[in-house]
């Protein structure tokens, strides 16, 4: 090989070389860039207080956490995987493929309140609870628990044992609570107001106050 040759080919390495570094560094910008604007995928898991039951679409509670969420510009987004009439064994056969799907940072899990209506077990209700912020913790997700209370008429033990078991499942397994959904529209001063007729759920009017109790535990699990 003469010394022209040696010099072109040479030559020619060194700009495939920087060829090469300069893609591998577009590539890594472009991740970083992605990386950057990836979306946390919040999914809510509940029952009819947060399928917007007997409400104008847009005005329960999620479809309200989704518009804070853009005014308060979190890079979030939210799936309302909420069932009407569905309980915490319902959510437990769901659960798996959600997590699958749409691979949330956070799971929201109101469920509870249709087992203490068809009078289920509240061993169940808690096996359910736990097995589901397991599972989620497992996948990578954060948890936010959302309690329930039931009416003075199923007896001050029950409700005592019932609005328990939320606590003690956060507690246990170091998963975010909210104390009581309806807190601040179940026991206010006029409440039947703020529900329904069947006076079990709530008017448009009270969904405001419920993502309000939500957002507080909510918040500083996004980033």
């Amino acid at each position: 090989m003469n010394q022209n040759t040696y010099r072109r080919n040479f030559t020619l390495r060194l700009l495939q070389i920087a060829g090469l570094c300069t893609a591998s560094q577009i590539a890594q910008g472009a991740g970083l860039e992605r990386k950057a604007t990836h979306s946390q995928t919040i999914v809510v898991l509940g029952d009819s207080l947060s399928a917007e039951y007997g409400l104008v679409r847009g005005t329960g509670w999620v479809a309200l956490l989704e518009k804070r969420i853009t005014t308060e510009k979190i890079n979030a987004s939210v799936i309302n995987a909420s069932v009407s009439g569905e309980t915490t064994s319902g959510g437990r056969a769901r659960l798996t493929a959600l997590l699958t799907q749409h691979e949330p940072a956070v799971l929201v899990i109101e469920l509870g309140a249709n087992d203490a209506l068809r009078g289920l077990a509240l061993g169940n209700t808690e096996d359910n609870l736990i097995w589901m912020t397991q599972m989620a913790q497992k996948s990578g997700a954060k948890v936010l628990l959302i309690g329930m209370q039931v009416p003075p008429n199923y007896g001050s033990a029950y409700a005592e044992q019932f609005a328990g078991i939320f606590a003690s499942v956060a507690r246990k397994n170091k998963a975010g609570l909210v104390p009581f959904l309806l807190k601040g529209v179940a026991d206010g001063v006029d409440a039947m107001a703020l529900f329904q007729a069947d006076r079990i759920h709530p008017r448009a009017q009270a969904h405001p106050q419920m993502l309000e109790n939500v957002w507080s535990a909510l918040h500083p699990m996004l980033h």
